[in-house]
């Protein structure tokens, strides 16, 4: 099959968050099981690197359709670890300074890459078999291929996918975008409008043939209102053609015998360079060297990752005997709270405001646990990314954090983690208790870090579910 992957960000060349590791690992997946699999992305000129830029190169430019308007667009093209990626460019939309989202005009910006998607596949005659649009920004190449491409020559008989990787974040804006902005007809309204506003996202969940999430428990919480920001009445009946399945993360990218940024590599077999890398890591965020345990956080400081229920109960957590090493940046709140509980514990509490990721490896390997307590989490990477590392993940069970941690006092014996079932700041605290004390059993810690890092998260098994969906699309 030929798998075409609309997405707003990927690995290597632009990332904001989850989005981009999926981009960039599951089409490499899909090429490895014998597939083609074409990425088409913005072209961020002001955010890919000057390394990565040598790998693309100019191949031609059209104009697009933006409401009444005809906007140019660039095409460059790179190929990587087999896939072939198409940059679509124009320097108005996407020569930013600041970021990948958040503008005042992100709808007119979207619209225009869905709409140049179409285009592209048109004008490039690459007939994919599937197009597998992501979250909101690409949510309108659906419903552009339906109101207007699948009855032109060469795009007949093209199936559409769409993921949720976050409901939250939908693509909602006011009425008056439809015709001038959007350009779609009023009489298509219906399509796209909710609750009184055009929705990117509700969009595609009506147009696209499938609609996919990234754990089959996430696919059921967006039905609950508790997790679907609005949105369980659009899925309500769409049942039928909705799934999810866990993403995976690159074992190669994230690989602890092969990590440049760690001062010792170490594997499952031998974990003495685990050891000093957290004595180096101590010495780097300025805490004194010890047995204690050390908890790490990697995160974007925002509700819905349970940092309410981190300040509920952070003395206590301190009071346990951890140190606590923590990178990331967010709402005022927490970076303020952060900043406030370092200087209360100097010697206890490292907070890095930002997201470095060399510190971040550093953090994934050095640390003995990694905390999530997540609110909601439709998948989750970083707790395959340290039970990778041989951190022992303690988190809340919900979305894809349920899906792949499994707690250790599981009767099976094969649990890599601790869970905690409520979103409660003393159920949280009873997990991290509940850590301590096995720590300190150092015979079965060893072997629960072993067996953590044995758990296979590649995305060799997630790349096959997702062809058996293309499959069932194509009857092939």
């Amino acid at each position: 099959m030929k798998i075409l992957y609309a997405t707003s960000e990927a690995q290597p060349f632009a990332a904001s968050g989850g989005l981009a590791d999926v981009a960039g690992s599951l089409p490499k997946a899909l090429v490895e099981e014998g597939h083609e699999c074409i990425v088409v992305m913005p072209y961020y000129i002001n955010t890919i690197k000057d390394d990565k830029k040598a790998l693309i190169s100019y191949v031609d430019n059209f104009y697009v359709s933006v409401g009444w308007r005809s906007q140019y667009c660039g095409v460059f093209r790179a190929d990587l670890n087999g896939v072939t990626y198409y940059f679509l460019d124009n320097e108005y939309y996407f020569k930013r300074d600041f970021g990948l989202y958040g503008y005042y005009d992100d709808a007119e910006r979207f619209a225009f890459f869905s709409r140049a998607v179409c285009d592209l596949i048109q004008r490039f005659d690459l007939r994919p078999d599937i197009i597998n649009a992501n979250d909101w920004q690409t949510a309108l190449v659906p419903v552009y291929y339906n109101f207007f491409y699948n009855h032109q020559y060469n795009m007949q008989n093209i199936h559409t996918v769409f993921t949720i990787h976050n409901i939250q974040y939908q693509g909602r804006y006011g009425m008056e975008l439809l015709e001038d902005i959007l350009g779609i007809p009023r009489h298509l309204a219906s399509v796209l409008e909710y609750d009184g506003d055009v929705n990117f996202m509700k969009a595609a969940i009506e147009t696209a043939e499938k609609i996919t999430t990234v754990s089959p428990t996430y696919a059921q919480e967006i039905r609950d209102p508790w997790f679907s920001h609005g949105l369980d009445r659009a899925l309500k009946g769409k049942e039928y053609k909705t799934c999810g399945f866990l993403n995976g993360i690159d074992v190669d990218m994230y690989n602890p015998e092969k990590d440049k940024n760690l001062v010792a590599t170490f594997s499952a077999k031998s974990k003495t360079g685990k050891k000093k890398c957290k004595t180096a890591l101590l010495e780097e965020v300025g805490l004194p060297d010890g047995d204690e345990p050390v908890l790490g956080m990697v995160s974007r400081l925002v509700e819905h990752k349970g940092f309410d229920l981190v300040k509920c109960c952070f003395d206590e957590i301190i009071s346990l005997g951890y140190k606590v090493v923590i990178v990331g940046s967010g709402e005022k709140q927490y970076e303020d709270f952060f900043h406030e509980m370092h200087y209360r514990y100097p010697d206890r509490v490292s907070f890095t405001c930002g997201y470095i990721p060399a510190l971040a490896s550093k953090i994934y390997a050095a640390s003995d646990m990694f905390l999530m307590p997540s609110k909601s989490e439709p998948c989750g990477l970083a707790q395959m990314i340290s039970l990778r590392y041989g951190t022992v993940p303690i988190v809340r069970a919900t979305g894809g954090l349920k899906d792949s941690i499994l707690d250790c006092g599981d009767e099976s014996g094969n649990g890599v983690g601790f869970t905690f079932q409520t979103y409660n700041a003393l159920d949280m605290l009873g997990a991290i208790r509940r850590a301590k004390d096995l720590y300190w059993d150092k015979k079965n810690w060893n072997a629960l870090v072993t067996r953590a890092m044995k758990a296979d998260f590649s995305w060799k098994q997630s790349a096959k579910l997702y062809l058996g969906l293309y499959h069932e699309l194509c009857g092939k």
